[in-house]
């Protein structure tokens, strides 16, 4: 089928593609593999990539070509038109993946499918020639729709014609079109004379078992596909979960089987894992492959995978037990660099990017932040610098929290001591219970807040530690970091120091230099002191510690940055922290170019670190593809930043550390191209321009000194705020989530039970 679309046309999109992606053949991986024949797993795309665009369309299927390893194979649900032709679509009905509900008005049907009665827009009863009036639409509304109403519905042999390195037909329906007079068995061996067909599934015995004599099996594999376990096959009458105990049965039609993940890791009730079933083990010593179904990255995971997609598909190809001989994904790309650049990779791998990988809160995306617990988490998992942000208690002890206000990450509204709360405008909006209105041991008597920054998107953090961990002194975090040996350094943030010292009587950057030094940090064999701050005032207070590294951080996010501005910041600042946006601008998710911000600074002599990046993912622009790998991979390698401050550190060490880097990329290892995405939308749908960010001046920049140290003022609350009367939070916890131990035996005993 071929239409031509207003303002708009696939073969546009396909040049428009082929400059996306820079097409380099693929590096070998070192791995051995615990597949059935000892091949590397193959990655199916379903429908293409249709995480991105509408399922099966040509765009989708170019685009996995493009993305993905070289033997990537195409994956088409196969269903009957009216006269027999075989198209690729997700369903039988075609009203949530299509347009045809407005084109064909008022002719959808109550059909029986699998004897459960259901209606809409089935295949079987439009021609060919009918269904070229529709296009495709994205079918799961969480994913971008504005590459709907572009691309054809596209027959099998459109999709052949794309010559791809793998073909694999999934019949799901058979019985359904018998039903309807149409001969799906006919169609595929028809289809295999004019065709290669790699692969060929479906979930019911029957049809396999007519077809596979008259299929040359050295060409053709056939694969037996499980529906969830109390399904029952029709033509057996025993449900799939009896069946998967009978792979001596299933050998007599089959060379593989296609099943859920849930076959292999289940999840209990509170979606952590529990221990992987021997059903790959099982298959693997009756001769059957094994290929797994149901891998989106944007689709919440089980906790243990802490919202990284490279993560889980490790745990099927790469733990140590076996590997599973393929996985069907809808974001081809993130089982591709599983697959050919970090399977096999260990812990101690040598770094191929020289790249600061920083904590936020600790380890905030898996345990509460600023907690032992977090920190200990963010040094197992290979940071190289981790955070405190310095706040002050009404004693004056000086400990990590990401927040002066004990709302966002403590339960500090639901103690006794709420009745504490003030308005205080110089530090934030609104009322809070601060810091410095407690005692340390007062402080010490709350439990910690998972911060869950994406609860709107229903996407909470690891809730069986949501209130774990203790919080640490300043002297203790120093301590933790001084007698680690993996780690390069210390990051200690401070704000609000005008206000403490002026209204508090709370010299806090004189706390953090006398703490500093009496744990021995002044020394310049000791490990790298980084401080950082919003405000020059306060960085000018280390200037005399030229052994420490002066970070300033610019709040806003900015398209420029005049070059008054940058000599300014050079004068106090060894380097700057800027927001993902300001090298990155968007519009509705999706990247819209490049800014000049990373390169000027840089010119100036100062390295960039670049915040806040975190694993789920709505927090990353649709260029990205749902997959945080990706987004740090496009900052590393597109505009050469020094380093990265995140909340999921084990994502970020792990990436630095992968074999595909280096000269020669691969597409799966290749950047993103700011702005290209949004060319492949059609005009009529393109998402609204933006205001440009402001650029940095000089004034932005420029602050006096310091206040002095007074001493501390009558015991007003919060230095002449208002008290409020005790309320709850506005809002949810902000504060990411950490993890450290004082006991490794305890730390061990915790990450056992995730």
């Amino acid at each position: 089928m071929c239409n031509l679309h207003s303002f708009f046309t696939p073969l546009l999109a396909v040049l428009l593609l082929q400059s996306l992606v820079v097409l380099i053949s693929a590096q070998g991986s070192a791995n051995t593999w615990q597949t059935l024949t000892g091949n590397r797993p193959l990655v199916i795309a379903r429908g293409g990539f249709s995480g991105v665009f509408p399922d099966s369309s040509s765009v989708a299927f170019q685009f996995a070509t493009l993305t993905s390893l070289p033997n990537v194979v195409l994956w088409c649900d196969v269903q009957l038109t009216k006269d027999g032709v075989g198209i690729c679509a997700p369903d039988l009905r075609l009203d949530n993946s299509t347009s045809i509900a407005q084109v064909m008005k008022n002719k959808d049907k109550l059909y029986l499918v699998n004897g459960i009665p259901t209606r809409g827009w089935f295949t079987v009863d439009f021609t060919l020639n009918e269904l070229s009036l529709v296009f495709l639409t994205q079918g799961i509304y969480s994913r971008s729709e504005r590459f709907d109403y572009i691309y054809p519905i596209q027959t099998v042999e459109d999709v052949a014609n794309l010559k791809p390195p793998g073909l694999w037909l999934n019949i799901q329906h058979d019985a359904f079109f018998t039903q309807h007079n149409l001969s799906m068995r006919s169609y595929v061996l028809s289809l295999s004379r004019r065709v290669v067909i790699n692969h060929l599934s479906s979930p019911e015995v029957g049809f396999l078992r007519s077809i596979v004599k008259r299929f040359n099996l050295n060409i053709t594999k056939l694969v037996f596909r499980f529906l969830e376990p109390n399904v029952i096959e029709p033509s057996t009458n025993e449900t799939y979960d009896s069946l998967s105990k009978n792979f001596t049965f299933i050998k007599t039609f089959a060379s593989g089987i296609l099943i859920p993940k849930s076959y292999i890791w289940p999840l209990d009730a509170s979606n952590y894992l529990q221990p992987h079933t021997s059903i790959v083990l099982d298959a693997h010593k009756a001769g059957l492959e094994v290929f797994v179904s149901e891998f989106y990255n944007d689709v919440p995971l089980s906790y243990n995978y802490s919202y990284d997609p490279v993560t889980e598909y490790l745990y099927f190809v790469d733990n140590g037990v076996f590997s599973v001989d393929g996985v069907l994904s809808d974001f081809p790309v993130t089982p591709s660099a599983t697959i050919d650049c970090f399977s096999g990779l260990g812990r101690n791998a040598t770094p191929q990017v020289n790249l600061s990988v920083i904590s936020k809160n600790g380890a905030s995306g898996d345990y509460p932040g600023c907690t032992d617990l977090a920190y200990q988490k963010a040094i197992l998992d290979g940071a190289d610098v981790i955070d405190c942000p310095v706040q002050i208690s009404k004693d004056g002890i000086p400990f990590c929290l990401g927040s002066i206000n004990l709302y966002d990450s403590t339960t500090v509204a639901q103690s006794s001591y709420s009745n504490r709360a003030q308005n205080i405008p110089q530090i934030k909006a609104g009322s809070g219970i601060f810091t410095f209105s407690l005692t340390w041991s007062e402080i010490q008597n709350l439990r910690s807040v998972m911060s869950n920054p994406y609860s709107k998107y229903e996407l909470s953090r690891n809730p069986k530690f949501r209130n774990s961990g203790n919080f640490l002194t300043l002297s203790d975090f120093l301590a933790l970091a001084k007698n680690t040996s993996s780690l390069s350094g210390v990051l200690i943030s401070i704000e609000n120091a005008a206000y403490l010292i002026q209204e508090e009587g709370l010299a806090v950057t004189d706390k953090v230099l006398d703490v500093l030094s009496k744990a021995g940090y002044d020394d310049p064999t000791s490990k790298k002191v980084m401080i950082e701050s919003t405000n020059s005032s306060v960085l000018m207070k280390f200037r005399d510690k030229k052994i420490y590294e002066l970070v300033y951080r610019i709040e806003e996010d900015i398209q420029d940055a005049e070059d008054a501005a940058l000599k300014d910041i050079k004068d106090f600042a060894n380097s700057v922290v800027i927001s993902k946006i300001s090298v990155f601008p968007e519009s509705s998710s999706f990247l819209t170019g490049v800014t000049n911000v990373v390169p000027k600074l840089q010119s100036h002599g100062l390295s960039v670190y670049v915040e806040t990046f975190s694993n789920e993912f709505v927090s990353q622009a649709w260029d990205f593809f749902s997959d945080s790998t990706v987004e740090i991979n496009s900052y590393v390698m597109g505009v050469n930043i020094s380093g990265v401050i995140t909340e999921f550190p084990l994502t970020s060490a792990r990436y630095k550390r992968n074999r595909c880097l280096g000269k020669d990329l691969p597409p799966y290892m290749s950047p993103a191209q700011p702005g290209g995405l949004i060319q492949l939308i059609s005009p009529f749908a393109l998402p609204p321009a933006q205001p440009p960010n402001p650029v940095l001046t000089a004034p932005d920049v420029v602050e006096g000194p310091l206040p002095s140290h007074t001493a501390s003022p009558p015991p007003v609350p919060g230095g002449g705020a208002t008290a409020v009367p005790p309320g709850a939070p506005n809002g949810l916890p902000k504060i990411g989530a950490c993890i450290f131990l004082s006991n490794l035996a305890m730390l061990i005993t915790i990450l056992l039970l995730l």
